[in-house]
């Protein structure tokens, strides 16, 4: 079954909150063991920049995964001709 695009909306918003939350806690953890130490708005803040980063990348491959997928299917069309 093909999932519509409201729920792939709904994936990806709640792909991108977990995400988030994931980030500020593992910083929040792993930041003291190498003896950075940064207040709970420092990691909140930088969470959103990781996950700006992560947005943009993940759109960019998104991108060249479908342009490959569209070469590679004009290819075959062509070749079955």
């Amino acid at each position: 079954m093909k999932q519509s695009r409201w729920m792939s909306l709904v994936e990806s918003i709640a792909n991108v909150v977990v995400g988030y939350g994931v980030a500020v806690v593992t910083q929040m953890l792993v930041f003291p063991l190498f003896g950075l130490h940064a207040s709970l708005n420092q990691n909140l803040m930088m969470g959103l920049v990781f996950t700006g980063v992560s947005l943009v990348r993940s759109y960019c491959l998104r991108r060249v995964f479908e342009t490959l997928r569209t070469i590679q299917a004009a290819s075959s069309s062509q070749m079955s001709q």
